[in-house]
């Protein structure tokens, strides 16, 4: 069980102890022998999105959240975890991030369901954050609305940070989406035709000055025969993006299945479904995922 208290009176007394752990953190090579990586993201409560299934506040129990993670944490095989600089440093108090790839993630300003959801401002970590604390990487999500003139601050905003994530050599994970928001303005939806996940590529692929630093983060097609066709759009080196497995499970693993063994495919992210599977198997489900790298 994960002491709560405990961490609150750690950042009470002593806040400098995170700096302290984050120092003598032991750390490991972004890719390890197999040259595949397993991450687990947990980046969605600082956007306001906390809801898995039908329970709206799922993610709210931060005791329970980082049971969830330290348990997936722990599976074999298992490289990593993505999540907000309040995750990681509770993880980082735990000693839950030793020999683990920390990935920071740095834009968390389009909140879930605002009105402003598409003006992505970076509001988490910055290039100087990540490398102060010796963390591995940062993500970056790119949300692009053709009829939103606010995505051009998007795309400026997210080609400087490429930019200084890659004057620290460090390595940032670009999360490409075309979308539109729903008739009378409803929450923007992410477009998941062949077409539009290609297009995202090609956009991504192309931000700041160099592309040496750049991973693409990218999802299953809609039709997951258009994968290989899709991650022909660029040379760049990517992790699967694990959405929803929906009702059928074994269904939404085999997509994931197929599009791993393409040529530019490292390795998977995925989070609330592994966090929060539906039978409460977080060590089979997280097993489950990474016997498909």
């Amino acid at each position: 069980m994960v002491d709560v208290a405990r961490l609150a009176r750690i950042r009470a007394s002593r806040p400098e102890a995170i700096a302290e752990a984050a120092a003598r953190r032991p750390r490991r090579p972004l890719l390890g022998g197999t040259g595949r990586l397993m991450i687990i993201a947990a980046d969605h409560p600082a956007r306001g999105a906390l809801s898995v299934g039908g329970d709206k506040l799922a993610m709210a129990n931060r005791g329970d959240l980082l049971e969830r993670l330290c348990l997936a944490l722990s599976r074999p095989r298992v490289d990593g975890v993505l999540a907000t600089a309040d995750i990681l440093e509770d993880l980082l108090l735990l000693g839950a991030l030793d020999n683990k790839v920390v990935m920071g993630s740095m834009n968390r300003g389009g909140l879930a369901g605002a009105s402003f959801e598409l003006d992505d401002r970076f509001t988490g970590y910055r290039a100087e954050d990540i490398d102060r604390l010796g963390f591995d990487a940062g993500k970056l999500l790119l949300r692009v609305d053709h009829d939103d003139p606010g995505s051009l601050t998007t795309l400026h905003s997210s080609a400087r940070a490429i930019d200084a994530m890659a004057a620290r050599k460090l390595p940032v994970f670009v999360e490409p989406f075309l979308c539109r928001r729903g008739p009378g303005g409803g929450p923007p939806r992410n477009d998941l035709s062949a077409e539009a996940v290609t297009t995202s590529i090609a956009i991504a692929s192309g931000l700041a000055g160099t592309s040496a630093y750049t991973w693409l983060k990218v999802p299953v097609t809609e039709n997951p025969d258009d994968m290989a066709r899709v991650m022909e759009t660029s040379t760049l080196p990517a992790v699967l993006l694990g959405g929803d497995l929906g009702d059928d499970s074994d269904a939404a693993y085999e997509k994931w299945r197929g599009a791993l063994q393409l040529p530019t495919v490292h390795g998977l992210v995925a989070g609330r479904t592994l966090l929060y599977p539906a039978d409460g198997d977080v060590a089979g489900a997280v097993d489950t995922a990474v016997g498909l790298l």
